[in-house]
């Protein structure tokens, strides 16, 4: 029970795997604005309380393993960072301008699966339990 976490009243381990990439594809989160995007998406995690597992951003993409409490949506929070980041970027990057107008930084949507318990060992657990339970009632 190490992996998981306690809210008031519910234990949980839910860790997902979110990709989402800048507009138009551009290969433009180097230097600078790689350590930006890095730097602004630990600070929002940090404010939502959520833990990032690991983080890779790339010239033209973004890993993210992340932690999410089930008090909060993953649409809601890819959203609330993307939102948040693209803000950020474009007041301390005033040159992202030339390239994205309307302040928009990310492309519409991202790709997200869930990362957890292998499924073989949940379907073991609930026929053990099935029979645990059995054994019980006689």
């Amino acid at each position: 029970m190490s992996n998981y976490k306690k809210l008031t009243h519910a234990i949980w381990q839910c860790n997902y795997h979110i990709v989402f990439c800048p507009k138009y594809r551009f290969k433009i989160m180097k230097g600078t604005v790689a350590d930006s995007v890095h730097e602004f998406i630990s600070q929002f995690c940090e404010w939502k309380k959520l833990e990032i597992m690991e983080m890779n951003v790339q010239e033209d993409h973004v890993h993210l393993l992340l932690s999410i409490p089930p008090k909060h949506s993953v649409s809601g929070i890819v959203g609330f960072i993307k939102g948040k980041c693209a803000i950020k970027m474009f007041d301390r990057h005033l040159d992202l301008k030339k390239r994205y107008w309307g302040r928009h930084f990310w492309a519409k949507g991202y790709c997200v699966s869930t990362v957890g318990l292998d499924e073989d060992k949940i379907q073991k657990y609930v026929k053990w339990q099935r029979k645990k339970d059995k054994r019980l009632e006689q």
